[in-house]
């Protein structure tokens, strides 16, 4: 049975997509939510690339006041969260 795991970027986001990477080999359904902008920098980039080939959906909730919605309803339909 394939779990369904969210990954949420917060404090370091670089190790947070290279986890989400990670947990792809694992053939669940990985998803990323970002609180806070992606900083441009090229190990965020390589992430972002890896994450985008295997087709892992990516939110990025720019205005933290409105990041409880989307948060609570991810982590509700989600059977493991990881926050970095």
């Amino acid at each position: 049975m394939s779990k369904h795991i969210l990954v949420i970027a917060q404090f370091n986001i670089a190790e947070a997509l290279r986890v989400a990477v990670g947990l792809t080999l694992l053939h669940d359904g990985v998803r990323v939510i970002s609180v806070g902008p992606l900083p441009d920098d090229p190990v965020v980039r390589e992430q972002r690339e890896a994450l985008d080939f295997v087709e892992v959906p990516c939110l990025q909730i720019s205005d933290p006041a409105q990041s409880a919605m989307p948060l609570a309803t991810a982590i509700l339909a989600a059977d493991l969260v990881y926050r970095l």
